[in-house]
């Protein structure tokens, strides 16, 4: 019976030393490890207070934690006494039981306030048998020998957690380590300072939109109204197409009547060249009704070239480029206003409107790269033309200068009206130029530097 008691008492005490160590190995720090000593460690025993100490380099020790108290601080009674206490406590056994008949008699007065009749003591102790912690446990009733075994096997446990927690590297591996840091900053110094002086190029990024090269204006021959389109936007002409017509209703009714007129003076012609056979006197009518009837011929001819200007026709083959035709239809036109655009197809490029911020050098024959929202993984390569001199209005409203480039080759890719984003690369320079230029235009901005 009693072989069977003892069997079933040591199986729970087993486990809670199980529990405990693996709750000792997962600390992460000195801190968590105390807490689970003064407060976890009643599992084997109980007790009333707990008090856990750590050496110092010097070799004295500290209080670092106690039973109830999430923190502790150095300076007050309790904790003045009891680190006291702690240095009277020899340094080599395991564990040590003492009592207030044991302890110094200038102790005593502190034992009977701070602490109950029965002390136990536990060294943590590090591989080589140094103490490098100290553990007190108090209680009222006095302890027993199943439970000093349990204190002494879970506290070698504890020593060698508190050992790899506060293991610190020797004084060579922490000069090597501070060494190797050193050595990496300057090499990772080094590295930047070299990366900083890649050789790149200058480039901005910039919003731009296929345009005819050389295209041709269509302008209004005369003043009049828009009275009609022949073509849509963007369809190709051939030449001699009609494209649009001013209303000639006005013509019309000019030229009936300058004819009307014609007719009349050609009458009043005949009739005095019949009466100037028998009448000498009407010889000088005659001249003066043949005159008559050369200008009204030559009214009635201007009227007839201006109603056949009324309808434009295309000069050449191309693509005809306007906006809708409803904005100009019933609009009234001055001669050489420009109506729309006959271009060539097969001379399109690009235009870039690049901001004045964001402006760089640029020589003809600089690269351009062209992402159309149409196909933006199809870049299209371009050459630098020409650039404006002077910045203008873009279509954004964004003060920007004109950037115009060739297509290296043209496809079917390059209809003229896509819109898309260009990259206008310039001269060549360094990284680190190419990241702070911004930054330092914006300080020169503002300092005048």
């Amino acid at each position: 019976m009693t072989s069977s008691a003892g069997h079933g008492a040591t199986a729970p005490a087993l486990g809670d030393l199980l529990h405990l160590e693996q709750r000792a190995f997962s600390a992460l720090n000195t801190q968590a490890l105390g807490f689970t000593i003064v407060n976890e460690t009643s599992l084997l025993g109980h007790f009333r207070q707990a008090a856990f100490f750590v050496t110092g380099a010097t070799g004295a020790l500290t209080l670092c934690g106690a039973s109830g108290l999430v923190s502790v601080v150095g300076d007050t009674p309790y904790s003045v006494w009891v680190t006291q206490l702690a240095k009277t406590l020899a340094p080599q056994p395991p564990v040590q039981l003492l009592d207030i008949g044991s302890a110094p008699e200038s102790l005593v007065d502190g034992w009977q306030e701070w602490l109950p009749e029965h002390l136990l003591a536990c060294n943590l102790k590090d591989s080589e048998g140094t103490r490098i912690g100290l553990v007190i446990y108090a209680r009222d009733e006095a302890w027993q020998e199943h439970e000093l075994s349990l204190f002494a096997r879970i506290h070698e446990t504890y020593g060698y957690c508190l050992q790899a927690l506060a293991r610190t590297p020797g004084p060579w591996k922490s000069l090597a380590a501070r060494l190797l840091q050193r050595r990496t900053m300057v090499g990772a110094a080094i590295a930047l300072a070299i990366a900083l002086l890649i050789p790149v190029r200058l480039s901005a990024v910039a919003p731009a939109e296929v345009v005819a090269l050389s295209a041709v204006a269509i302008a209004s021959p005369q003043e009049g109204v828009v009275g009609a389109f022949h073509v849509q936007p963007n369809t190709p002409v051939k030449a001699g197409d009609k494209l649009f017509s001013l209303d000639d209703r006005g013509l019309e009714s000019r030229r009936a009547v300058a004819a009307r007129a014609l007719q009349t003076a050609r009458a009043d012609a005949l009739l005095a060249e019949q009466r100037a056979f028998d009448d000498a006197k009407s010889k000088g009518e005659l001249a003066a009704a043949q005159g008559r009837v050369k200008e009204k011929e030559a009214e009635l001819a201007l009227v007839e070239g201006t109603l056949e200007r009324v309808t434009v026709r295309a000069p050449a083959d191309g693509v005809i480029i306007f906006g809708d035709a409803n904005d100009w239809l019933g609009r009234p036109v001055q001669t050489g206003e420009r109506i729309m655009q006959l271009a060539d197809p097969r001379d399109a490029g690009v235009m870039v409107w690049l901001p004045v911020a964001d402006a760089i050098n640029l020589e003809p024959g600089a690269p351009i790269r062209l992402f159309l929202h149409t196909q933006p993984l199809s870049p299209l390569s371009a050459s630098l033309l020409e650039t404006s001199y002077q910045a203008v209005q873009s279509p954004a409203g964004v003060s920007s200068y004109r950037v115009r480039g060739r297509f290296e080759q043209q496809s079917a890719g390059t209809r003229i009206g896509l819109r898309g984003t260009a990259r206008v690369s310039g001269e060549w320079t360094c990284l680190g130029y190419y990241f702070l230029r911004r930054p330092i235009a914006a300080v020169r901005e503002w300092t005048g530097l």
